[in-house]
């Protein structure tokens, strides 16, 4: 069996430059996921969570460092070769939606399912995060929970290898948070998919196999839970 990570970040340092300013995201992270984990990197807002799921992503690079995706260097990648890995490893889930106002959810789903080369059906997808009765219903008439699952949908339908979520329930009240958090779940339960979950919501880590915790730019400690809780267990 084939052991090597889907992702090994090594000496992962990320600085902006704001004109005199030099901001150090991230200060020397280093950082596996297994294949079918569910990780959740927790940390206050500004600890460079977003910014290494970025990196892992193929959104930004670091500055030093290197990342491998599946044992091939991301860091050295084309723009072209990150595009090309974005549309068809990676599905990405943001705290806002990002849904097309004039489609329908399955028209919104099948956006991507239209490019990626072993798509699922947009209705499969959909199923899957229990909206199948909401197909052709438009944002506007769905609530903020049934478009967080709509955009799920989305960046699953493509069946990625990885799904990266950067606080997903962040707008959302509990009740609806944890039908998202089901839905994300079950993606990895069922799917397999190697799942990364940022929040600064504490609650949320328990539903993770393994949590690693941020503080400006490090990796503060790293814990393994041995029996994840399922989202309908979680209160916050």
């Amino acid at each position: 069996m084939d052991d090597t990570p889907v992702f090994d970040a090594r000496g992962v340092t990320k600085v902006y430059d704001m004109g005199e300013v030099k901001v150090h995201a991230l200060r020397g992270v280093d950082l596996t996921l297994q294949e079918s984990e569910f990780v959740v990197l927790l940390g206050p807002s500004g600890s460079g969570k977003s910014t290494l799921l970025n990196i892992l992503g193929g959104l930004d690079t670091p500055t030093s460092g290197t990342v491998r995706y599946r044992g091939g260097e991301l860091t050295r990648a084309t723009e072209r070769e990150l595009t090309f890995y974005r549309r068809d490893h990676v599905g990405f889930v943001f705290q806002f939606y990002n849904l097309i106002p004039s489609l329908t959810a399955r028209e919104n789903v099948a956006l991507v399912t239209e490019i990626a080369p072993d798509a699922m059906d947009p209705g499969d997808a959909l199923e899957l995060v229990n909206l199948g009765d909401r197909l052709d219903h438009f944002p506007s008439q769905l609530s903020g929970g049934e478009q967080q699952r709509i955009a799920i949908a989305r960046a699953i339908a493509k069946r990625p290898d990885v799904l990266l979520c950067d606080e997903p329930t962040g707008a959302l009240d509990i009740s609806t948070g944890i039908l998202v958090l089901e839905a994300i779940d079950r993606v990895n339960r069922e799917l397999g998919t190697s799942t990364a979950v940022i929040t600064h919501n504490a609650a949320i880590a328990s539903m993770a196999g393994r949590v690693v915790r941020l503080a400006d730019g490090r990796i503060a400690a790293v814990e393994t839970i041995t029996e994840r809780k399922r989202p309908q267990e979680l209160s916050w």
